[in-house]
């Protein structure tokens, strides 16, 4: 079973920043994409930033030049920072990874239980 577990979520004023962390445990062989999803109230569920084993990234184009993702393979840990924070930042963020809990196993996508984020202005 591998679980993922989000933190660093909370109210921050607008221009403050926040950092993310989501650490994923239990039997884990390799992890390769993780990201970071947000979802807005009456919103759809919406990709924020992902990277892969190799550190590529990619951004949504509202929060470019604004959130950093990263990830220490290592600590099984991705990060996102986020600063400028603006209140359409105002989402519960998700974060995701592709996992292989063996060599023989497939991929398989997990989700964490989401981190709100409060942004007011």
């Amino acid at each position: 079973q591998v679980q993922l577990v989000e933190s660093g979520g909370g109210l921050v004023q607008a221009g403050g920043s926040l950092r993310l962390s989501c650490v994923a445990a239990g039997s884990i062989f390799s992890i390769n994409d993780m990201g970071w999803y947000r979802q807005a109230p009456g919103k759809q569920r919406e990709l924020v930033a992902s990277i892969t084993s190799r550190g590529f990234t990619t951004y949504t184009d509202s929060v470019k030049d604004r959130f950093t993702i990263s990830r220490e393979n290592a600590k099984k840990t991705v990060y996102l920072q986020m600063n400028s924070l603006k209140p359409e930042d105002t989402a519960v963020y998700y974060c995701n990874a592709d996992v292989r809990t063996s060599i023989i196993n497939r991929l398989t996508n997990y989700w964490g239980q989401g981190t709100q984020v409060t942004v007011s202005s």
